[in-house]
């Protein structure tokens, strides 16, 4: 002897909606329909185009801009501050690229004689 299934009719409470449908019905219509070119369907298909990779900066603190150079903080903001020393500004601090820091230096060489 086997029991009668029930329904998900049977389940629902009076008053409280019940089950939604999944999804909407597609007509073949819907699915023939061009996509315009900035449409993600209308991407290529594979790998996206990988960037050339870009050279590795280091940036530097003041503190070892200061130490590398034998001077002051103090000095080293002078230096950004003048334009003399290329900076970028990380929130509060500064970060020096430490090729702004071999450019600075091999132009500060001067010939005494």
């Amino acid at each position: 002897m086997t029991m009668p299934q029930r329904t998900a009719a049977a389940y629902a409470r009076p008053g409280m909606p019940g089950p939604r449908p999944v999804a909407r019905p597609v007509s073949a219509a819907m699915m023939a329909r061009p996509v315009g070119p900035a449409h993600p369907a209308a991407m290529p298909v594979g790998r996206p185009a990988v960037p050339a990779p870009r050279a590795a900066v280091t940036f530097l603190t003041v503190a070892e801009v200061a130490s590398m150079m034998r001077v002051s903080k103090m000095t080293v903001y002078r230096l950004v501050h003048a334009g003399e020393l290329s900076a970028v500004r990380v929130g509060r601090s500064f970060r020096v690229p430490e090729r702004a820091v071999e450019d600075y230096l091999r132009d500060a060489y001067t010939d005494i004689a």
